[in-house]
């Protein structure tokens, strides 16, 4: 789920985003309907969607959804997605929130998840108030990251990857991005709740080394001819961690919900 400053960065990922990407559980939607009354009118706008992990689920929900994405191979396989689903009320569009507003139209929805940090997000939600009913508003979903180790073997999961790649792979920009709420206290969606769901979530090594695929590091391109050297490490190492080859990640989904002041 990718905005303009990272057109490229999930390129080749969308088999496995599609496949290994972690959805949202069912109270999370079951939250997002009751809150904003979808009774199968009103559109839904999914900004940076990815494969339609959020997209799908909502749609039912909505007359339309449009699944936006600025990286052509997400929007492809969305809908290969949807076809397979049979939900047929999706339009998927190639674009990020820099073609904001375009010709869209409005929406009572806009869902953002694991996507907002990607943008320019003052600007977005500058944009977002000419798209938005009035009675409508915003949904910002972001959960934990696989690789961002609260286990022992997500730890080694890491510590393989950082064996495998030169160091300036991880190389992060200094500083500490603003939170998403204050960008929200002086938007025009100034009004906001935050709500944290706690779950665990199962993993497989398949599923695990399928997940780092799909990230925005060029994992398979970057390994090159030792990608089976990798997995075959990331194998044993969980093997001999817990020889069932089963894994549990404890998770945090952190949800804004959003409404003019």
């Amino acid at each position: 789920m990718t905005d303009s400053p990272g057109r490229g960065l999930f390129a080749g990922t969308a088999w496995h985003y599609a496949q290994y990407r972690p959805g949202y559980p069912k109270r999370f939607f079951d939250s997002i309907v009751a809150r904003f009354s979808l009774d199968g009118t009103g559109r839904l706008l999914d900004l940076g969607c990815g494969t339609g992990q959020l997209t799908l689920p909502l749609a039912e929900h909505v007359a339309q959804a449009v699944g936006m994405d600025p990286e052509p191979e997400m929007i492809a396989e969305a809908a290969r997605q949807a076809q397979t689903a049979g939900v047929t009320n999706v339009a998927w569009t190639q674009g990020g929130s820099n073609d904001l507003p375009g010709r869209l139209g409005r929406f009572k929805l806009v869902t953002m998840g694991r996507s907002f940090h990607w943008m320019n997000r003052e600007q977005v939600l500058t944009d977002l108030d000419r798209m938005v009913d009035d009675d409508g508003g915003l949904v910002i979903a972001n959960d934990g990251c696989l690789v961002r180790p609260t286990t022992r073997w997500q730890q080694a999961v890491e510590d393989l990857q950082s064996r495998f790649l030169p160091p300036e792979t991880f190389r992060t920009p200094a500083g500490t991005p603003e939170p998403h709420e204050a960008i929200l206290a002086r938007s025009p969606f100034r009004a906001f709740d935050r709500t944290t769901y706690e779950y665990d979530r199962p993993w497989t090594i398949e599923q695990a080394i399928g997940y780092l695929y799909s990230t925005s590091l060029p994992l398979r391109r970057l390994l090159g001819e030792r990608q089976a050297a990798f997995e075959q490490a990331i194998t044993d190492t969980l093997l001999a961690i817990d020889p069932s080859g089963l894994f549990t990640e404890p998770v945090t989904l952190e949800v804004l919900t959003a409404t003019r002041g």
